[in-house]
């Protein structure tokens, strides 16, 4: 008997794809490796965080969509990320660990703070691009952006500002950005990191703050309840859905845009087969409508890339991230 050509093999190998009726064999069609018999999800955030409600709906798509076995989400909240890079350098070569990639990675490896570079492990993929809000207590006296710069202009450190999870990090600058840029001495202003934008914001409507930076999932609770204002939003355009009435810094004539990108990667010496295994997964999770509207519910912009184009612009945001954290004054030139 001859022996197969590739063609014909990837085409049998698609038929038994179809044949076996579900998501995980569509993936695993052209791999020879499945995940199991446990999935580990590190999240370097507390849980009720951005970053947790993203894992945790991951972790429940890929169950749903039988791609994956168990899904567990941990939570090691730490500076930098510290603790889940510690976890995912000691599973090295280990396929069945999985954790959140996002811009903060990028920002604390422009501040010298990672332990190992973030290069070193495994990109698995880029998923969503969300933007960074600025809030204030629903009874506060600052009504706008414009409020928030006058009172800081005249004293940056009249106002206590919380952030998550670590000075330098891209909700940080998400609001240290529009302020420079409306003439504050961001240098001076007193930041005060969080565990989570959970907690930051639960100090802000206890009244231990005046401000806080956060993502948008972070606040959409709140704004619903009516119980913060949205001084701004760093987008490039008008935000939906509850944000619709929040106007960017542009709209207030400060010229900030900050973005950051949110992921999954793996540990360093997992195989192609492997990678391109939870690729494909994650492709076919977000392209679910429960996937879609959560990313609506959430304001956040669908931006699925694949680990090359993950690897590229990461690379790319390391260098204006560096630039403007030395401008800063938060690293050396």
């Amino acid at each position: 008997m001859q022996p197969q050509s590739p063609t014909r093999r990837t085409f049998l190998a698609g038929i038994a794809a179809l044949a076996a009726g579900s998501a995980a064999g569509r993936v695993a069609a052209a791999e020879s490796w499945s995940p199991g018999p446990r999935v580990e999800f590190l999240v370097p955030s507390g849980p009720g965080a951005a970053l947790d409600a993203s894992a945790r709906k991951l972790a429940r798509l890929l169950e749903q969509q039988r791609l994956s076995p168990a899904v567990v989400v941990s939570n090691r909240s730490s500076a930098h990320g510290v603790v889940v890079l510690q976890a995912l350098q000691q599973a090295e070569r280990n396929p069945n660990v999985l954790a959140t990639l996002s811009s903060s990675l990028v920002y604390s490896e422009a501040q010298g703070a990672l332990p190992v570079p973030y290069t070193e492990f495994t990109p698995l993929a880029t998923l969503l691009t969300e933007y960074v809000v600025v809030a204030v207590r629903a009874d506060s006296p600052l009504r706008t952006g414009s409020d928030l710069i006058a009172r800081l202009r005249q004293d940056p450190t009249a106002l206590s500002i919380g952030i998550a999870t670590t000075l330098g990090n891209h909700i940080h600058l998400g609001i240290a950005r529009p302020l420079k840029a409306g003439q504050v001495d961001v240098t001076r202003l007193r930041v005060i990191p969080y565990k989570s934008s959970a907690e930051s914001l639960t100090a802000l409507l206890g009244g231990h703050l005046d401000v806080i930076s956060a993502t948008t999932p972070n606040v959409v609770g709140q704004l619903k309840a009516g119980a913060i204002r949205l001084l701004a939003v760093a987008a490039p355009q008008r935000l939906g859905g509850v944000f619709a009435d929040a106007p960017t810094w542009r709209e207030q004539g400060v010229n900030a845009v900050g973005q950051s990108v949110q992921g999954v990667m793996a540990p360093k010496g997992i195989s192609a087969t492997q990678q391109a295994y939870w690729t494909r997964a994650l492709r076919e999770v977000t392209q679910t409508p429960d996937w879609k509207d959560f990313l609506v519910l959430n304001q956040w912009q669908d931006n699925f890339q694949g680990p090359q184009d993950t690897a590229t612009q990461l690379a790319a945001e390391y260098r204006e991230v560096r630039a403007l954290l030395a401008e800063l004054r938060l690293v050396q030139a």
